[in-house]
């Protein structure tokens, strides 16, 4: 949702790593869709593997030494990460 309302520091941390910043929009999108299909209950197997995938790659934008808020950003998605392994390896199909 934040970065619905104010996309600018997301974007900034794709400029940070030389990322067009346009890539926001269909980072959005796939929240969006995977967010209803999680509430669905539909594809959790596959959806699982692929969220975990793209908390680990997101967790890259974060890796900033220097902020602690960043860092600590960067272990959630890592949590969050490890959480969608749990719901795909669970998942009976």
């Amino acid at each position: 949702m934040q970065k619905t309302i104010d996309p600018g520091p997301a974007q900034a941390l794709l400029a940070g790593v030389g990322l067009p910043v346009w890539l926001i929009w269909p980072a959005l999108a796939f929240n969006a869709l995977a967010a209803g299909l999680l509430v669905a209950g539909r594809f959790l197997k596959p959806l699982g593997r692929l969220l975990a995938a793209y908390c680990l790659l997101t967790s890259v934008f974060h890796f900033v030494p220097s902020d602690p808020w960043q860092m600590s950003i960067m272990i959630k998605n890592w949590a969050v990460a490890g959480g969608c392994l749990i719901l795909s390896a669970l998942t009976c199909h």
